[in-house]
């Protein structure tokens, strides 16, 4: 299964992926509100994060949905919401222990990532290369093997 990572240290914080999802998800507009990634700026510490949805293999938000409005899309893996069946409960808000879950005060449902069908526009307007689309366990293995280089290399110097 194919994922959004991110890679921190390559963050600009220029907010290209907030507008793209924007864009993507209206047609029409820009507006921070209405994207499904979001990047939070701590400017006393001079540090970005962008935080999406990552379509956790075990995602709590659809085991507490009351109205099965959340499910997993077979083609491309992401969890997904049904706006028809969404009863607006917030439940799987509440669920989810990432806060990667928005509310639509318009439309009156729950919305997040769904990786733009396959093809994420968050990733194609990353200027910093700080996204990719990526299959999430060569992510996690890539990850695992740097964190094993990194702490041999301080054991080596103790």
């Amino acid at each position: 299964m194919k994922t959004v990572t991110i890679d921190l240290k390559k963050c600009v914080g220029c907010r290209n992926c907030e507008m793209a999802c924007a864009f993507a998800r209206t047609g029409q507009d820009c507006v921070r509100d209405n994207s499904n990634i979001r990047v939070n700026v701590y400017a006393e510490d001079r540090f970005v994060m962008p935080m999406t949805c990552f379509h956790c293999e075990e995602a709590w938000c659809m085991g507490v949905c009351p109205a099965h409005a959340i499910s997993r899309n077979p083609r491309t893996g992401a969890v997904e919401i049904d706006p028809v069946r969404c009863a607006g409960c917030k439940m799987c808000m509440l669920a989810c222990p990432y806060g990667n879950i928005h509310f639509d005060h318009e439309k009156l449902v729950s919305r997040k990532c769904d990786l733009c069908g396959g093809d994420p526009e968050c990733v194609k307007h990353c200027i910093g290369g700080a996204l990719n689309y990526e299959d999430a366990q060569e992510a996690n293995d890539r990850k695992q093997r740097l964190t094993g280089q990194k702490l041999s290399g301080i054991m080596k110097q103790l």
